[in-house]
């Protein structure tokens, strides 16, 4: 049913973002965020903003106005980007794992969080960290 729907709701569950949102994007289904100040996964690599439709929790009762009320090329260009297979990609964890895959992605989260020199983050456009650039001592296992 997901593969054939224009549009997936996907409020707030019980954590702050639930298999639902990761389903929809996996069935390129345009995934309806409803949850208020809701931080995302993967936003290296998932264009949230331009991939989904963002509805207040307040506003849930006009969700068929909201719905009905986006242009077909705004519909079509979600669609669009959905169907880029990196979108899939950076959303599931296969094995082994693979360059841009889930396991990626939460490995650049947490680089990220580390102190390293600026010059070793992920740069605007990357989507992929090069994990024998830092220091050599973050090579070594404790």
């Amino acid at each position: 049913d997901m593969q054939r729907a224009i549009f997936c709701l996907c409020p707030l569950g019980w954590a702050p973002w639930s298999p639902r949102l990761v389903e929809a994007v996996i069935f390129g289904c345009i995934p309806v965020i409803i949850a208020d100040d809701i931080v995302l996964p993967f936003a290296d690599a998932i264009p949230w903003e331009e991939i989904g439709v963002f509805v207040d929790e307040k506003d849930v009762p006009y969700l068929d106005t909201i719905l009905t009320s986006i242009p077909p090329e705004v519909i079509l260009r979600k669609q669009r980007l959905l169907a880029n297979p990196s979108m899939k990609q950076a959303m599931l964890f296969p094995q082994p794992a693979q360059p841009g895959d889930a396991f990626h992605q939460v490995l650049n989260g947490l680089a990220r969080k580390l102190p390293h020199e600026r010059s070793v983050y992920l740069r605007p456009g990357e989507k992929l960290l090069n994990w024998t650039a830092g220091p050599v001592a973050d090579l070594k296992p404790w």
